[in-house]
């Protein structure tokens, strides 16, 4: 089973992933990462009781006014239709800009309490199963160190 290590400043958050219900939102965020594409970029939203939003590439420089705006250069279908698409927390998702127009960047929710609107909307990819505390100390333009993908 393939996982991924994100590494910040704040401590590392573990992820699984949801091969069976989004394998091409899964295999364009390995692929991404082992490319070292997120090394660096920051997380750009961060909304407390909410999400922490990060992959943008334009996030190298937080004073960038297109922070927020960017993606890898193509756009992904979404995944709507699998078992596991429901926003708790920890679940990673992917953003996007309106249906089928997710590239890169990805959040990670804090709760259930603000996110059921989500569900379906966005495609559920993964989920955090070690360093959940982690989520809670994020704030806007910390930086993502490194995603180790590895297996187990």
């Amino acid at each position: 089973m393939i996982k991924a290590e994100i590494q910040t400043p704040k401590g590392s958050m573990k992820v699984s992933f949801y091969e069976d219900d989004a394998p091409k939102t899964v295999e364009n965020f390995i692929t991404l990462a082992r490319q070292g594409y997120y090394d660096g970029l920051a997380f750009h939203r961060v909304l407390p009781d909410f999400v922490i939003q990060g992959g943008c590439p334009y996030s190298k420089d937080m004073s960038d006014p297109r922070v927020g705006t960017g993606g890898p250069g193509y756009k992904i279908n979404c995944e709507l239709t699998g078992a596991n698409q429901y926003h708790d927390r920890g679940v990673l998702s992917m953003a996007h800009a309106g249906r089928n127009t997710g590239g890169s960047q990805f959040f990670i929710c804090h709760s259930r309490s603000n996110t059921k609107h989500l569900d379906r909307q966005h495609t559920c990819f993964g989920k955090v199963f070690e360093g959940l505390d982690v989520i809670d100390e994020i704030r806007q333009g910390d930086k993502i160190e490194k995603i180790i993908i590895y297996e187990e």
